[in-house]
């Protein structure tokens, strides 16, 4: 039988420092071998803690300011308030639209506000709150569950060298091996971050119709901010068995799969 043909790898340097969410780690090994593998109700849960604690900052800071405002102009308090009520109101419907999407499997938001803005920056937001609580990885692995299975309601199609597989450097042998040979199965280019993740300049570049990234959790989630926004996105998040940034491993069958939607 022929070989499979193995993908031309390519490395790219770009501003953000790879592992850079992971400055803090002290050496020690990290929880269940680095497998925050999670369920998607994870996220639910605590990105309507992050905004039940969101509206009740504003909401306090509303009430310690009221009275210097109503110094201002006595209809100022109010309106405030109003346009607080309204605006709750406003996100916990967005909240559970975006929750009855995913139960049901059905695209019910546009895209700019199931997959980009809106989203992502919950996504930030319940990353830093869950973060208070030790529980960062496992809350952004779910989180990244939930914007990938919205992204797939969409069902693009692209050409083969519009689609483009971007990975990090810190992939053991046998993984990189693999996804090389997924890459060349199916025509599709391969690029290594090799100081950052979800590299802005190669998507400038290349610019690509969809991209399936590779990234631990944390990374993933800073790289969705700065790039989902601008182009679809798919991302699978690695285990992390001996520490961040080092022998990282994947579900290459996962990858192939996301691979083979794409562009077959």
């Amino acid at each position: 039988m022929p070989e499979t043909p193995r993908a031309q790898l390519i490395h790219i340097d770009v501003d953000r420092r790879l592992g850079h969410e992971w400055d803090e780690w002290d050496g020690r090994p990290l929880p269940n071998r680095g497998d925050y593998d999670s369920s998607p109700a994870l996220f639910f849960g605590w990105s309507a803690l992050a905004l039940a604690a969101g509206l009740g900052i504003l909401a306090l800071a509303l009430f310690l300011l009221g009275p210097r405002l109503a110094t201002l102009h006595p209809v100022i308090p109010s309106a405030l308030w109003m346009a607080l009520a309204v605006g709750a109101v406003v996100l916990w419907c967005w909240w559970g639209v975006l929750l009855a999407s995913f139960q049901t499997g059905r695209a019910l938001l546009p895209e700019r506000l199931a997959e980009r803005g809106p989203f992502l920056r919950l996504m930030r937001l319940t990353s830093r709150v869950a973060g208070r609580f030790g529980r960062r990885d496992w809350v952004e692995n779910a989180s990244v569950k939930v914007y990938n299975a919205l992204a797939l309601l969409r069902g693009r199609k692209v050409g083969k060298g519009e689609l483009l597989l971007l990975i990090p450097r810190c992939l053991s042998k046998d993984t990189l091996d693999g996804v090389l040979g997924i890459a060349g199965k199916y025509g599709v280019p391969v690029f290594v971050a090799t100081r950052g993740q979800l590299a802005r300049r190669v998507i400038r570049e290349r610019r690509p119709r969809a991209v399936v990234a590779v990234a631990c959790e944390r990374d993933m989630v800073s790289g969705l901010h700065d790039v989902a926004g601008k182009v679809p996105v798919l991302g699978l998040t690695m285990t992390l068995p001996a520490g961040p940034c080092k022998d990282a491993v994947l579900n290459l069958g996962q990858l192939e799969e996301w691979v083979r939607a794409y562009v077959v």
